[in-house]
């Protein structure tokens, strides 16, 4: 009978006795408070959440896969999936690191690090889901304004909607320079987006209410190459000023792609039609270094 083993011993053996991280996090204010058996007790729960929920869904996930509903694109994952989610959610688990201010427990990211270290060899398909949702997360935290950030990144810190990045394009694969969705300003600010996406990890699923999509789309004016990218946070669905969802987006799962190994992951391809967007950063700083 297959098992996993959360490998605690060799993590404590590297935080304590090789980087000596308690010591560290003391010089540090905001993990000062941070000791040897704060990591310790992480760690254990965490190993047991990875080897009890999610290691046992490796064979409903391999033997049903995703299953697209080609009427109305919604995705529904293999049994057990969308439960341990919420199990994972009541514990707390995607608000490890994040920012205290937006509900985040504010731990070191190093914790963080391990937690998805055993998720991810205890169930790969199933760690996607949550694990996307952290590029979001950090890219809005580090770049989004105050409104995108008051709007998004409380709902993501606590699990309550996940996020992915729509990067990849069916003409294109990795060059993004060549990439062809189309971002329209609107007179309120915003931007109408259409194109199509491929290989988008966690695109579509039966978890959360909402997915906050980040995409990647050139202005109308915008020069040629990677130079010309900007990026824009597109919500499955419209987040009203209250923080309740409204109507339906103008993004949904066209298809899903089979990948050998993480069939229970939704890789789905993502059509936009005139898709409402919100532009993170400023225009063009997609793909250029952080300032």
């Amino acid at each position: 009978m297959p098992s996993y083993n959360p490998p605690l011993r060799d993590m404590q053996f590297l935080m304590h006795e090789v980087f000596h991280l308690e010591d560290e996090y003391k010089a540090l204010p905001k993990h000062a408070e941070v000791d040897a058996d704060t990591i310790n007790a992480v760690l254990e729960e965490a190993g047991k959440f990875a080897a009890n929920v999610t290691f046992p869904l490796n064979i409903s996930g391999d033997e049903e896969g995703c299953q697209l509903d080609k009427t109305t694109h919604e995705v529904t994952t293999p049994k057990g999936y969308k439960e341990a989610y919420q199990q994972f959610v009541e514990g707390g688990w995607p608000a490890l690191s994040c920012d205290p201010e937006y509900g985040g427990q504010g731990l070191p990211f190093a914790i963080n690090s391990a937690l998805y270290e055993m998720l991810n060899s205890a169930n790969q398909a199933w760690t996607m889901y949550p694990g996307l949702s952290h590029g979001a997360y950090e890219a809005l935290h580090a770049h989004g304004s105050d409104a995108l950030k008051a709007k998004y990144l409380p709902k993501l810190t606590s699990g309550e909607w996940t996020g992915t990045m729509c990067l990849t394009e069916p003409h294109c694969g990795t060059d993004l320079g060549l990439l062809r969705t189309k971002a329209e300003p609107q007179a309120d600010g915003t931007y109408k987006i259409t194109g199509n996406k491929i290989f988008i990890s966690a695109g579509e699923h039966d978890f959360t209410s909402n997915i906050v999509h980040l995409v990647l789309a050139r202005l109308p004016d915008a020069p040629a190459g990677s130079k010309g990218i900007s990026l824009f946070v597109v919500p499955k669905y419209h987040v009203n000023a209250d923080g309740s969802l409204g109507s339906r987006n103008g993004i949904y799962c066209g298809g899903l792609e089979h990948k050998m190994g993480i069939k229970s992951n939704a890789t789905a391809q993502i059509v936009m039609e005139d898709a409402v967007g919100e532009m993170v950063a400023s225009p063009t700083r997609a793909c250029r270094p952080c300032s």
